[in-house]
This record gives structure tokens, C-alpha cells and sequence, in this order.
């Protein structure tokens, strides 16, 4: 079960949750079907809990939200996409460890 920590993105919320949001917030696009996504989920549970009220992290679920997974250019899943202040300002693509995602994370604080 994922952690309450990790917001539920739609194309109805993804706007104010994540463009508009003053927090960076990490996005990962996945399907419930997808391995890898599975693999890297108590990840991000993880993490959530580690930077919370620093970095937010939230799910695209790309079967119910293609249109967003197309937007943002999403080939593969999982992709995990990082944003501040609205924009994509970083990427991983594939199921990575958690060092590869606390990289990405980071970045946004630095």
C-alpha cells in the first residue's frame, strides 16, 4: 500500500499539485501491470518519509492518465520525473536503487 505521503495525480490536480506546487515534487508515471514499478514502489514509500516537507512525491498511473504520460513524453515505465517551480528538471527511466533516486531528489534542493 502506498504511503499517504505520495499524492494520487490526475489530470484534474496535476496543475495546482504539481505545476503550481512551491514544493518540488517527484512524479512517477507506472501501471499497475508493470514489474519495475512494483519493484521501485516501497522505494518511494521510503523516501516520501525521508524528504517530507522537502520533496513530495506523487504517481502517474499512465493506464488511467495517458494523456499526461503523453504530455510529458513518457515512453517508458517507470519513469520517474522530477519538477520545480513547474518545470521537468530531471529524469530517470527504468527501475533504479534508491541511491540513483535520492540523487535525482537531491537536485532539487541543491
Amino acid at each position: 500500500m502506498a504511503s499517504p505521503l505520495i499524492v494520487t495525480l490526475t489530470q484534474q490536480n496535476f496543475e495546482q499539485e504539481v505545476l503550481k506546487s512551491s514544493t518540488p515534487i517527484l512524479v512517477d508515471f507506472w501501471a499497475t501491470w508493470c514489474g519495475p514499478c512494483k519493484m521501485i514502489a516501497p522505494l518511494l514509500d521510503e523516501l516520501a518519509q525521508e524528504y517530507e516537507g522537502r520533496v513530495r512525491i506523487g504517481k502517474v498511473d499512465v493506464d488511467q492518465e495517458s494523456q499526461l504520460a503523453v504530455q510529458y513524453g513518457v515512453q517508458a515505465i517507470p519513469t520517474l520525473l522530477l519538477f520545480k517551480d513547474g518545470q521537468v528538471i530531471g529524469q530517470l527511466v527504468g527501475a533504479k536503487g534508491k541511491r540513483d533516486i535520492q540523487a535525482l531528489m537531491d537536485r532539487a534542493l541543491s
